[in-house]
């Protein structure tokens, strides 16, 4: 069980209450319930803008021990400068996120599609400047990057690359580090409301199930994260596939109570 961390991509929806927070909760208390049934979330947030060291503080303070933190690179780095002098701005990102300490999991550069392979040697020599000591994914949304190297590139640096269930591009399996990042993506227009299931999944997450289940054999660390737009409700996605792998429900210390259904 330790070596599995799967959640969703966020946890502050207001379509939540009531399907997943109870109906009358604050957002001020969302983070909490939350890790009272995963024991990870990616912070899409970050994406957006580097958080306030006394938020980062209380996101800290507001999960138990053994939550794992997973967070977005700022759009700043990945989408507007494409890794171009951002030295300043990617020290103060990952000097603020150091303050999660042992609750602080892989740190994630999405890219556009527009970042293409033609960044190859832009994205190896940023990757070569950042400290050593944390976990980086890298996730590609261009087809194109898989006639390159980037598989070797990433696995020389001992860097994931992101796996996810993409509708416009391949499922891959690919291990390129000692732990797994993958995300279950959707189309935006597939789903208006986020509080219930909407579309059905099972081929596919039999698919992740299936592989997740040969990581965790192999001893990798997998951290999984599950959109909105994925189903339509992510907490139920997360919940559904756990059950999948055999766990009813994540806690910090629960153990498999029955077979893998796949």
């Amino acid at each position: 069980m330790t070596g599995l961390f799967i959640g969703t991509q966020g946890f502050s929806f207001k379509d939540w209450v009531g399907s997943f927070f109870p109906p009358n909760a604050s957002p001020n208390d969302y983070l909490e319930l939350y890790s009272r049934q995963f024991r990870t979330v990616e912070l899409d947030s970050t994406f957006y803008g580097i958080p306030k060291r006394v938020t980062v503080a209380g996101w800290h303070q507001r999960t138990p021990q053994g939550f794992r933190f997973t967070a977005k690179f700022p759009q700043t780095i990945t989408h507007q400068r494409m890794l171009v002098d951002c030295e300043q701005v990617t020290h103060h990102f990952i000097d603020t996120m150091r303050g999660l300490g042992d609750k602080l999991g892989p740190l994630l550069l999405q890219f556009s599609y527009e970042f293409g392979p033609d960044r190859f040697d832009a994205l190896a020599q940023y990757l070569d400047g950042l400290p050593p000591d944390l976990q980086y994914a890298v996730e590609i949304r261009n087809r194109d990057w898989y006639d390159t190297e980037i598989c070797a590139m990433l696995a020389a640096r001992g860097v994931a690359l992101a796996l996810h269930d993409l509708y416009y591009m391949p499922r891959r399996e690919d291990v390129t580090a000692n732990f797994i990042y993958i995300r279950w993506l959707g189309r935006r227009v597939d789903q208006q409301r986020f509080d219930s299931i909407q579309l059905d999944r099972r081929d596919e997450e039999t698919w992740w199930a299936e592989r997740v289940t040969r990581f965790l054999d192999r001893e990798l660390t997998v951290y999984g994260y599950f959109n909105n737009h994925w189903a339509g409700h992510a907490p139920a996605s997360a919940q559904g596939f756990l059950a999948r792998l055999g766990y009813p429900a994540q806690t910090l210390d629960i153990e498999p109570r029955q077979p893998l259904l796949l």
